[in-house]
């Protein structure tokens, strides 16, 4: 089965056993990308998403932003949340652009993450589960730009971070990362006995086609 498939089934702490003395970023999740019913991976109380434009179906009940995250940095403050998701999401985020005057480059890939690191409280979560090379899944849509691999997440984690040369300032630690079911995948909680089933089979067939990421924001 293999060490990516095994570190799934690792039981993790999650939001419905969140403490009645949880701090406010605590009780508050972010989804980039988040479309017309953002995720909750982790149940936070108050569930916020992020995407170019409002979903013309749009669920009620959660705090909606508008803002193009290949272009501006997420719009809440340092520390706001407990946890932040990305749902098919990180494939879209182009790796380099040219600056406006077209003297230089950027990294919109790395100042992402660079803002999701800033806006997590200290211990906070990110969550992202990813179409992967070499799976037909992350290359067959035209507008996916970011292929990551299995080692892509080391950039970002260790003392110093590999991507520290492209200008991420911020620290990871790594909490699991493996191939994932995306539909066993909602919820960062422990897979019952039918997931853990289908996850192997999956395995087996050589069928997984996303990769999940469950990074540990690494603050003073």
């Amino acid at each position: 089965m293999g060490r990516a498939a095994e570190s799934f089934f690792v039981c993790r702490p999650h939001g419905a056993h969140m403490s009645i003395d949880a701090t406010p970023a605590q009780r508050r999740h972010l989804d980039l990308g988040c479309g017309a019913m953002p995720r909750n991976p982790y149940r936070r109380p108050e569930l916020f998403g992020i995407d170019i434009r409002r979903a013309a179906n749009a669920a009620t009940g959660f705090h909606f932003t508008e803002a193009n995250l290949t272009l501006q940095p997420i719009p809440f403050p340092d520390g706001h949340f407990g946890s932040v998701s990305a749902f098919d999401f990180i494939e879209h985020v182009p790796r380099v652009l040219p600056t406006v005057d077209g003297r230089a480059t950027r990294f919109p890939f790395v100042e992402l993450m660079n803002e999701v690191w800033r806006v997590l409280a200290p211990g906070g979560l990110f969550y992202a589960l990813t179409p992967a090379f070499p799976r037909a899944h992350a290359f067959r849509d035209p507008t996916h730009v970011n292929i990551i691999t299995e080692e892509t997440h080391h950039y970002f984690v260790g003392d110093p971070p590999g991507a520290r040369m492209y200008g991420f300032v911020g620290g990871f630690r790594t909490r699991r990362c493996g191939w994932a079911v995306p539909r066993d995948s909602e919820l960062a909680e422990p897979p019952n006995w039918r997931q853990k089933v289908r996850l192997l089979q999956h395995t087996l067939k050589g069928q997984l086609s996303h990769y999940l990421w469950e990074l540990e924001a690494v603050k003073p």
